[in-house]
């Protein structure tokens, strides 16, 4: 209870701050904190631990489920063992069908709360958090018992403090999946100075230090949470499994290796400023390009491919759904990535993904992606549009030939023997839960 007592107090000490930082009067500031200590007045009396509740695993994420991969494999690995799992997010994207047919796993959307619509900005968005907040306790507070909450961050405001108050009162362990930063994410818009760039920071910090275990994605992220944080974490990496289909053409290289075809060259990008984007010109002949995702400036980089004129590149942007992504991914013949990490920490999924398929890429440089791209020797690595333009002449000069990098590139991701993602999670992860279950 004194840990519960101290989540209260923290809570609502920083609700108030965020109150006071958007402008309120002091009594406006306090309503929301006061709403925090009523609904932990109401949840005092709750009922004693259900026996089988070590067996129940709520995986949360603040976000679109069917575009959160990381966390459909952490739910369906927990089935695997025998856990039944509780997959609370918001339902924009339709979800991997193995998770739609998995007895197991029973998905609990939530509604994406927008906030005030008038106002200051910051009181809008202060507005937004209090709201989500109350709807994610209220959620997390109803479901039936919990063994564990595996929470996915970012997004972890408010989901972070949330998830880890509700852990202490109802007796679960609390377990953070740090794909990235979120503060770091908030200073591509605002800048590393900005008051609420740096509250974030505080917030994530002091809430991330409250967890009982973590996970991450990079030797980097588990190095960086250990030397910044004092949080210690078990890097868990992952890569997509390869379906019958892109399993036959993997051995071969793309659909058909036969002269006279065009290049089948992917990108996947979520249409926002967190990626650069390049032009490579029409230097290359008979290339077909194919950008994936959805984004909100999706539509500004249509209009901009569009009023280009090339010779023999065709560009398409469709949206593909989860069963049909990786059979793409196994037809390519190259992947190009333009992500760039906000903290220097994180992996790109679409690398991971296009692995899994061994397909080969160019991949703009940033901090750590050298423990996931090997430049040489299972892709490049480039730093502007015009090596990306190079490697790109390089890589389809005697193409479809068997005899140049790309061939070789992808022959080096069949032999590497990465661990796949079912070996990688029971080594670091099923320990953690199998510990408390003991």
């Amino acid at each position: 209870m004194a840990d519960a007592n101290a989540a209260v107090a923290v809570v609502t000490v920083s609700l108030v701050l965020l109150g006071l930082l958007s402008g309120l009067s002091l009594w406006w500031a306090l309503l929301p904190a006061a709403v925090v200590v009523l609904i932990f007045v109401l949840a005092s009396g709750l009922k004693g631990r259900d026996e089988l509740a070590h067996l129940n695993v709520c995986v949360l994420v603040l976000g679109d489920i069917g575009r959160s991969p990381r966390m459909q494999y952490q739910a369906l690995s927990l089935s695997r063992h025998g856990y039944n799992v509780t997959f609370i997010g918001f339902l924009g994207t339709k979800p991997h069908q193995d998770i739609l047919e998995d007895e197991r796993i029973d998905i609990l959307p939530i509604s994406e709360l927008k906030g005030l619509r008038v106002g200051p900005k910051i009181f809008r968005y202060v507005s937004k958090v209090v709201l989500q907040s109350i709807q994610l306790f209220y959620v997390l507070m109803k479901i039936e018992d919990q063994g564990y909450i595996l929470m996915q961050n970012p997004p972890g405001l408010p989901a972070i403090a949330v998830a880890w108050l509700v852990s202490r009162l109802r007796g679960n362990q609390f377990i953070i999946d740090w794909h990235n930063y979120g503060y770091t994410i908030m200073a591509l818009t605002h800048g590393e100075n900005h008051l609420v760039v740096k509250m974030a920071k505080w917030y994530e910090k002091l809430f991330g230090c409250f967890s009982d275990h973590n996970l991450c994605v990079t030797n980097a992220m588990r190095q960086d949470l250990k030397k910044n944080w004092n949080i210690d974490s078990e890097v868990t990496k992952e890569h997509m499994e390869i379906t019958a289909f892109t399993e036959r053409n993997t051995q071969t290289g793309g659909v058909t290796p036969s002269a006279g075809r065009p290049v089948l060259l992917i990108s996947s990008t979520s249409w926002t400023d967190y990626e650069n984007c390049f032009e490579t010109g029409d230097k290359l002949p008979s290339l077909v390009c194919v950008i994936t995702g959805k984004g909100p400036q999706k539509e500004h980089y249509k209009k901009l491919i569009d009023s280009k004129v090339f010779k023999h590149v065709k560009i398409c942007t469709p949206w593909l759904e989860a069963e049909d992504y990786p059979v793409l991914l196994g037809s390519a013949d190259l992947g190009v990535c333009l992500h760039k990490s906000s903290s220097g920490l994180d992996l790109p999924m679409k690398v991971v993904d296009m692995f899994g398929c061994c397909l080969p890429v160019c991949a703009i440089h940033f901090q750590c992606l050298h423990e996931l791209v090997k430049h040489e020797e299972n892709g490049l690595i480039f730093k502007d549009s015009s090596e990306l333009s190079e490697q790109l002449k390089l890589l389809f000069s005697n193409f479809p030939s068997e005899q140049g990098k790309l061939f070789l590139f992808r022959k080096n991701l069949r032999e590497s023997g990465q661990q796949r993602w079912d070996e990688n999670w029971d080594r670091n992860v099923l320990p953690l839960i199998k510990e408390h279950c003991d």
